[in-house]
């Protein structure tokens, strides 16, 4: 991955792109909330394709923003760097927070984008919630911190191959770039309101949707409902929890690479 800073419509992003196999086009990943580039490297080394990501404003190696930002701002952000980088299609995946992302830059892009890839995500803000207290956890960012706190609730939040393997969480932090609390809530606050419920029917790219089978966080049901709702989607369902891209980084990436040939 090289990754570097870009001026952007101005604004400053930290930039990474994956070389790779050219017969087909770069795969621009939207990701997690708080998750800087190197939390989805092992997945794109799995995956041996072209590929762009980048640290939305205030999170990693990206400056915070002054203003606060939506969904459609960021879609908009991430067509100009496409432009950029030369690009003028390509195929889109979007993870947890960055599904919704991925959601807006398939309908508001609908040109550029080829073939979405949903993972581990929902339709927004009118989505089947996951537990009280897991969403309680997810609303501080003290995790991304605190090491020993992550430990103690990696399973809790995420299920899965972290609820049965608890030390995978300090191969998790390790890829960690914090930056600001600030920047974490302005994410938050972009989700606040926003859902895809609306125009999903409108969607034309071939979708893959893609849920954990224990996902405390965003449960199977939201997975299922934008399988339903997209006209051209299709679900697959993993026995992991919501970190699947990672903690089964190979079989996720020979799903996704399978779907986008």
């Amino acid at each position: 991955m090289q990754i570097g800073l870009r001026e952007v419509a101005n604004r400053t992003l930290r930039v990474g792109v994956r070389p790779g196999n050219a017969s087909r086009p770069p795969l621009l990943l939207f990701n997690g909330i708080g998750a800087n580039i190197e939390l989805v490297e092992p997945f794109v080394d799995a995956l041996d394709a072209r590929a762009i990501v980048f640290d939305v404003p205030g999170v990693g190696g990206s400056p915070v923003p002054a203003l606060p930002y939506r969904p459609w701002m960021l879609a908009r952000l991430s067509a100009e760097l496409l432009d950029q980088l030369g690009h003028d299609q390509v195929d889109v995946l979007g993870v947890s927070w960055g599904g919704a992302l991925a959601q807006q830059f398939a309908f508001q892009h609908a040109s550029r984008c080829r073939r979405l890839v949903l993972a581990a995500t929902s339709p927004g803000h009118l989505m089947v919630p996951g537990k009280l207290g897991v969403l309680a956890k997810m609303a501080s960012p003290r995790r991304y911190k605190d090491a020993e706190y992550m430990y103690r609730v990696a399973g809790d939040i995420y299920g899965g191959a972290l609820r049965r393997s608890p030390e995978l969480a300090r191969e998790h932090l390790r890829h960690v770039r914090w930056s600001s609390d600030y920047g974490y809530y302005l994410q938050l606050l972009a989700g606040v309101g926003w859902t895809s419920l609306p125009w999903l029917s409108l969607l034309r790219q071939p979708t893959l949707v893609m849920a954990g089978s224990d996902d405390p966080l965003v449960p199977l049901i939201n997975a299922r409902i934008l399988a339903t709702l997209i006209p051209h989607a299709r679900l697959v369902t993993l026995d992991d929890g919501h970190l699947f891209l990672v903690t089964s980084a190979a079989k996720s990436a020979r799903l996704v690479s399978e779907f986008l040939d």
